[in-house]
């Protein structure tokens, strides 16, 4: 598989948990609207407005990812592109084969 093809499977899967994501958040947020959400819990567990935040947070930070893989895919056949941003050198293979959306090396992703 091409990076490019990795990186639009990357952004389809993305895209997809986004969706579900975004329909999670709505429904909890109706429910509470609704003020059929029981927020009384097990002093063990957590809160539906904990939970609702947690899901808020993994919504961000895959929307941030989305971004970050639309950024790779304009950029993937321009000259330049899986060198590090940082220092300029080359990102290892393995780096973006793990993370083909990244644009920094490993050292310098480890400094910021």
């Amino acid at each position: 598989m091409s990076l490019r093809e990795t990186l639009l499977a990357e952004r389809d899967d993305a895209a997809q948990r986004v969706r579900g994501l975004e329909r999670e958040l709505a429904s909890a947020l109706e429910a509470a609207a609704e003020g059929t959400a029981d927020d009384e819990h097990d002093p063990e567990g957590s809160t539906t407005a904990f939970e609702r935040a947690q899901v808020a947070a993994v919504l961000d930070q895959v929307r941030r990812r989305l971004v970050a893989l639309d950024d790779a895919l304009a950029r993937v056949d321009e000259p330049g592109f899986g060198r590090c941003e940082g220092c300029g050198r080359e990102i290892a293979p393995e780096r973006l084969a793990a993370r083909p959306w990244a644009t920094t090396c490993v050292e310098c992703a480890a400094r910021r």
